[in-house]
């Protein structure tokens, strides 16, 4: 709760300064792994996320439950959210970026990151 308290708190902050494009989301995404054929695990996260631009920067912030399955186990839910943005380096090469937070009831908490670029032609 207190994660998406914070999201929204930062969601409504950053949008007083936002020109350009902006606005709200629903992003619903699910991750799964296998070890070979072998199920492992599965997320899928259901967010209501913000979006904007400042200048060149492009940037989204969003939060929601997360509902994690493993074989042979109940499932559970976890609250998660993400930041993230991208900036386009030259008219081909964009550079993104990302920070994941997700709680978890029996161990510490899990933070993610992600750093890429995208290059097209």
């Amino acid at each position: 709760m207190k994660l998406i308290a914070l999201s929204t708190l930062a969601a409504v902050a950053a949008t007083s300064a936002i020109p350009a494009r902006a606005g709200f989301y629903v992003n619903v995404e699910t991750n799964g792994s296998s070890v070979g054929s072998d199920f492992q695990s599965r997320t899928t996260e259901t967010h209501i996320g913000y979006e904007g631009d400042i200048g060149q920067l492009g940037w989204y912030l969003q939060g929601g439950p997360a509902f994690l399955g493993t074989d042979a186990a109940d499932g559970t839910t976890e609250l998660s959210g993400k930041i993230g943005g991208t900036v386009q380096a030259t008219e081909k090469l964009g550079i993104y970026g990302e920070l994941a937070v997700q709680s978890n009831e029996t161990t510490d908490t899990v933070y993610g990151s992600k750093l890429g670029a995208k290059w097209s032609f």
